[in-house]
């Protein structure tokens, strides 16, 4: 591998720093950096060690991040190693993202055990970071046996994050309208576990209705993949309360799922789920670094700012315009 060999050896160590910078390699856009990239998780992904992905999904202020603070210290302390990869909003106008996940999982950032990583989305849909999935390959070779990954909580297209984890937690909010969530079938439908959480207002009979309603909600929607419906819990990372439960139930579920072989084969229809996505990314950003695009694209902008034309056919001629360029010659 030549100029990756010592992160490579770090990173298998379980050096943080190596980790850090591995992910950095991962996310960057440059051509001769995405080529390191390639190599190095390619070896990563033959010294993954055995563990488990985790998704955390909610709303913006669902208290996502300080029960994973929870759920995180717990798991240490059960003897785990755990990464938290937190994905955060993008600025749609500078790109930019405050990135700042990791003041609110105070205890886990002091943690030798844990690495924590704040991703900017970038305009990925789905609140999940493009890098993401590679990420959860590079955290697993360092020797993280509980990766997390916290989504941005945009609606219905959180199922994004069920293609890459194992196991996923829907965090409801009661009193905010969540209850509504239950009709909401593309993001229920993609929970393994659907957790009221800040349960600990005074009123706790309205928490238990709530709890009861999704529960019959959900009995209405198809099983999982596993044959299972999802379970609710009540949950609230201020008084700690339901924490334990809740870990209990997705360690619980996730003995189901390696013993009965569900995992595996979950794992195996993201592979190839991932595959497509990989050569759609490859494909595209093939096409835009072609010189002959760049140049009929910007030319094509022009016409379009000028009222030329509508942005489908010039789109068609762009692509017929790559194939061209790119045909081997006869």
């Amino acid at each position: 591998m030549g100029r990756t060999d010592q992160l490579l050896k770090d990173l298998l160590n379980g050096d943080r720093a190596a980790l850090a910078r591995a992910i950095t390699l991962v996310e960057s856009t440059r051509a001769a950096e995405q080529e390191d990239a390639r190599e190095l998780l390619a070896v990563c992904a033959s010294h993954a060690r055995p563990g488990a992905r985790i998704g955390i999904t909610g709303i913006p202020g669902a208290g996502k991040s300080t029960l994973i603070d929870g759920l995180g210290m717990r798991m240490i302390e059960a003897g785990h190693r755990v990464a938290v990869l937190a994905v955060d909003p993008s600025s749609g106008r500078s790109g930019g993202s405050i990135l700042g996940d990791k003041t609110r999982m105070e205890r886990l950032a002091t943690q030798e055990a844990a690495f924590i990583r704040p991703s900017p989305t970038s305009g990925t849909l789905g609140g999940v970071a493009r890098r993401t999935r590679q990420a959860i390959t590079l955290c697993e070779a360092a020797g993280y046996d509980r990766v997390i990954v916290e989504t941005v909580g945009v609606g219905q297209s959180e199922w994004v994050v069920d293609r890459m984890t194992d196991l996923t937690v829907l965090l409801l909010v009661p009193g905010t309208g969540d209850d509504l969530q239950g009709i909401k079938r593309g993001i229920m439908e993609s929970a393994d576990i659907v957790a009221v959480h800040k349960a600990d207002g005074a009123d706790r009979s309205a928490h238990q209705r709530t709890r009861t309603e999704l529960q019959q909600a959900l009995t209405l929607l198809p099983p999982r993949p596993s044959g299972r419906r999802a379970e609710v819990v009540l949950s609230s990372a201020l008084t700690m309360d339901g924490v334990a439960p809740l870990q209990d139930a997705i360690e619980r579920l996730l003995i189901q799922d390696r013993d009965s072989g569900s995992q595996q084969q979950r794992r195996r229809h993201q592979d190839m789920e991932w595959l497509r996505t990989a050569a759609d990314e490859e494909i595209l950003a093939a096409f835009h670094a072609d010189p002959t695009v760049q140049l009929l694209l910007r030319e094509a902008q022009e016409r379009l700012a000028r009222g030329e034309g509508d942005p489908f056919s010039v789109s068609a001629a762009l692509i017929a315009a790559f194939r061209k360029a790119s045909a081997p010659p006869p």
